[in-house]
């Protein structure tokens, strides 16, 4: 039956290699796996997940005596290359994990519950080691993560496979939602130089030197095709036409950013008065400010935005542009 396994994802492993997809599998232990599953299955280019039991002391094990034979939790993810890489997986695992806690995600405690990344390969284990050492610098506590290649690996039972989406609602120490928000990109920040002649003057001195356009003077002000804002300086994404309404302020308005990594916030006390100033995250671009008079439906908050801050990226240009995994936000 083992040989019989191996043959059939052999003979599908080729097909789609064939078709045109380059599959490959990873095996990720973040605390409990009905979670982890269904985060990953939100993901494109992830083409079929399994729940089940890895790196215990023996090849064989069930959910009752995991502490016994001390497996973690694990998902088998295959993955299309060419739509998703080892790398973003990663990022994707570390943003839905504490990678510093000893045996223990969200509620749940235990040997069990351990974070691991495991492998069939050298070069993903070369990758996922890489991945851990560049990590490191970002957190003060030291990553926990198992990285090991895989020795076994016990499929779980029947009821516990795609299990979210058999019981919506049900225990999940993840939120989901994150899976719908692309990770971040690192976008090129121009020097003061290159933005004096790429950028328009009241640009410069809006994004550079904390000016404010005329109100009403913005092409953005009585605007709303379809698309996205992105920064003028670097091209992060801010806001979606979808989030914009009429505040009759005369600046553009949103009622919220696409992400709220994307942006940062600081009090501001110029001119006399005490405001909440908008900078985009990477480029650190002045932006606007964000008020509490906006539409109680849409959460409440008004963030006027001056529209030299901004460009705007038409729906269907954003294929082209490279902003096409933002189109979901503006559908």
């Amino acid at each position: 039956m083992k040989v019989f396994k191996i043959f059939i994802f052999t003979f599908i492993f080729f097909s789609n290699l064939i078709g045109g997809e380059k599959m490959r599998e990873i095996y990720l232990a973040g605390g409990c796996f009905w979670g982890v599953e269904g985060y990953f299955k939100k993901l494109d280019g992830v083409l079929k997940t399994d729940v089940g039991y890895a790196n215990g002391n023996s090849n064989n094990t069930s959910y009752q005596i995991l502490k016994d034979t001390n497996h973690a939790e694990a998902l088998h993810l295959i993955y299309d290359e060419q739509k998703i890489n080892l790398n973003d997986i990663l990022r994707h695992f570390f943003r839905v994990i504490d990678p510093t806690s000893l045996n223990r995600q969200g509620n749940d405690i235990g040997t069990q519950y351990r974070t691991g990344i495991y492998t069939t390969d050298k070069k993903s284990l070369d990758i996922a080691k890489k991945f851990i050492e560049d990590e490191q610098k970002n957190y003060d506590k030291k990553i926990v993560v198992e990285v090991e290649e895989l020795r076994n690996f016990v499929i779980a039972e029947e009821y516990h496979q795609d299990y979210l989406d058999k019981n919506p609602g049900g225990y999940c120490h993840i939120d989901l939602n994150l899976a719908n928000i692309p990770l971040e990109k690192k976008y090129k920040i121009p020097s003061k130089k290159e933005l004096k002649e790429k950028l328009s003057d009241i640009s410069y001195s809006v994004t550079q030197e904390n000016a404010t356009e005329k109100p009403f003077s913005s092409e953005y002000d009585n605007f709303y095709e379809k698309g996205i804002y992105v920064d003028v300086v670097s091209g992060e994404p801010l806001f979606s036409s979808t989030d914009k309404f009429d505040a009759g302020c005369g600046w553009p308005s949103f009622s919220k950013p696409i992400n709220e990594k994307m942006i940062q916030t600081k009090k501001d006390f110029s001119h006399m008065m005490i405001r909440t100033e908008v900078r985009s995250s990477q480029a650190n671009s002045h932006l606007g400010h964000v008020f509490n008079d906006g539409p109680k439906d849409k959460g409440g908050l008004r963030y006027c935005i001056n529209g030299a801050s901004l460009e705007f990226i038409p729906f269907e240009k954003m294929d082209e542009r490279g902003y096409g995994e933002y189109k979901k936000f503006v559908e």
